[in-house]
């Protein structure tokens, strides 16, 4: 995608949506590219509630549209702002509408003061299906409707990596982020020496939980983040090797973050694409707005 693709975000008017809306309109200041404000609906209602579909009435969905919009331009006049409506399913419609789209940006209620998100069956749907960067943003973040940040300044980026599986999208879009915000990046690689270090199971201490803290993974971490530093010298980066579940490490990293981005690797199932587990562990417990990042 082009840098000046559009920040999409999906809007319904609830609070979670007027929350991802003031964030997306930030994130598109900062990459110089327009805000494509989208409502989508369906024309005959469903029985199940869902993220972006609440007035099913187009002249409702209109009013939301403009409303926000005009907010947004009052708050800030520099901003290049597109609104519309799209029919049909709603995850089908807003995956449709992101095709040409930088990143696509939902609102989520949040599960508690100190516990992640909860989304729907149309967040669930396009997180798994999207082609693009998708951002969950949660109602009860520390932003209002024009995006400004009242947390802590300058806090940093945080990225899970997998160095069985490196992507470059995903460390690209970290470096990116940070760099854009002036913040650092803190580069989080989970690891299991048992599993690494096949030679070695069953071998004394290598069971014991302060034996493997002081062991190292096979390809270091800075090897595969010397590169882009080299890309990106004006990031501060600190890296930190963990053991155990990558999920819950990466929650603990980005509970002062203004950003956790995650990779989320292609997955099929006889029931349609699905996220992996550190993906949604991630997304039930994280705290500040979640980039997910699609790769093969």
């Amino acid at each position: 995608m082009s840098p000046m693709s559009p920040v999409l975000v999906g809007f319904d008017g609830r609070p979670e949506s007027v929350t991802a809306a003031g964030w997306a309109a930030r994130e598109a200041l900062m990459r110089g590219a327009p805000l494509r404000l989208v409502h989508a609906w369906e024309q005959s209602p469903q029985p199940y509630a869902t993220l972006a579909a609440v007035p099913q009435h187009p002249n409702g969905s209109a009013r939301l549209l403009a409303d926000m919009e005009a907010l947004l331009i009052r708050r800030h006049p520099g901003l290049r702002i597109a609104a519309d409506r799209v029919a049909g399913e709603p995850a089908t419609a807003l995956l449709t509408a992101a095709a040409d789209a930088g990143m696509l940006v939902l609102g989520s209620r949040g599960l508690g003061r100190a516990a992640g998100f909860l989304l729907g069956s149309v967040g669930r749907s396009v997180v798994a299906r999207a082609q693009r960067p998708v951002v969950l943003v949660r109602a009860d973040a520390t932003l209002d409707a024009a995006g400004a940040d009242h947390g802590a300044s300058a806090r940093d980026v945080v990225v899970g990596v997998d160095l069985d599986q490196p992507d470059d999208s995903v460390l690209l879009f970290a470096f990116e982020a940070a760099a854009r915000r002036g913040a650092g990046l803190r580069v989080v690689h989970s690891w299991d020496p048992a599993v690494e270090n096949t030679s070695a199971v069953g071998l004394p201490g290598v069971d014991d939980p302060a034996e493997r803290r002081t062991m190292t993974p096979r390809q270091p971490l800075a090897d595969l983040l010397r590169p882009w530093q080299d890309k990106f010298p004006d990031v501060s980066v600190t890296e930190q090797t963990v053991v155990g579940q990558a999920a819950s490490h990466l929650v603990d990293a980005s509970r002062d973050a203004e950003l956790l981005v995650v990779g989320r690797a292609s997955r099929h199932a006889p029931i349609g694409p699905q996220t992996g587990p550190v993906t949604r562990g991630v997304l039930h417990h994280a705290v500040p707005p979640v980039a997910v990042i699609p790769h093969d």
